[in-house]
């Protein structure tokens, strides 16, 4: 496939580096024929995120802060002022404090709480919000979410927490805008040796696991990710909407570890 995407613009938000889940799926999309714009937060990831927009074809590159009103609104003025119009918009974007993840989640802080569901969650509806006047024709908006919003995972504490309100606003962003023919979704991969994974207590130990005790025999690639969001966002997923689609290799239908692996 080379043309599921021709003629469709959008934005993907979240690019840390080339081993990024959003990196992943940019690349998937412009390979299947879309155009991308980029946002990046602070000067030091973007001179992470150039070289890779360009490699892409893209030289629409915005500093972002999604906790700030202003920078976000300079953002998406920014894309009607290049494009006048997106189709999409990839949100892969969260945060919590990484000293709170390593203790139990009863000592979970206020402050933490509150910037952990602010970035991770609430920034897909502001996010939603802005891009909706952009997708006057209707569009696709996706995010990324984690098992450990419904199945207590160590080491992930409020951030479970924060992906399961991140789940339930797809499900009432999917109402609200299913109507003006927006479509949103969430993809949940499995553990990933991202820099964000790598933040995680423990993340080598997930991976192993879950590697060792998927169904497939593997967890998911940056290619199998893309690929998913390429199909959302493309016309094929023209009737899909409000959907957590699994792209773990399977390791979300167990109840216990292989057989193999027990004890």
């Amino acid at each position: 496939m080379a043309d599921l995407m021709r003629g469709k613009r959008g934005l993907i938000m979240g690019v840390a580096n080339d081993r990024s889940i959003a990196w992943g799926i940019a690349r998937t999309m412009a390979a299947e024929g879309a155009e991308l714009a980029f946002t990046y937060q602070g000067e030091a990831f973007g001179k992470r995120v150039e070289p890779l927009a360009a490699s892409v074809g893209s030289d629409i590159l915005v500093d972002c802060d999604v906790t700030d009103d202003a920078s976000l609104d300079r953002a998406f003025d920014t894309l009607k002022e290049r494009w006048g119009t997106i189709d999409f918009v990839v949100h892969a974007i969260a945060y919590s404090d990484k000293s709170e993840l390593a203790g139990r989640f009863v000592d979970t802080s206020r402050e933490n709480f509150r910037n952990s569901l602010s970035i991770s969650c609430y920034s897909l509806i502001d996010v939603a919000r802005r891009a909706r006047p952009l997708m006057p024709e209707g569009g696709t908006i996706l995010t990324l979410t984690y098992q450990g919003s419904n199945r207590v995972t160590p080491f992930y504490n409020v951030m479970g927490v924060a992906k399961a309100a991140l789940e339930s606003a797809v499900r009432y962003l999917a109402n609200d805008l299913g109507p003006d023919g927006i479509r949103v979704n969430a993809l949940s991969p499995g553990p990933m040796k991202t820099l964000a994974g790598a933040a995680i207590g423990g993340a080598r130990k997930t991976f192993k696991h879950t590697d060792q005790n998927a169904p497939l025999g593997h967890n998911a690639t940056l290619e199998a990710v893309g690929g998913t969001a390429a199909w959302l966002a493309s016309d094929y997923g023209a009737c899909t909407t409000g959907e957590i689609v699994m792209v773990d290799g399977g390791y979300h239908v167990l109840g216990m570890p292989q057989a193999g692996n027990i004890g």
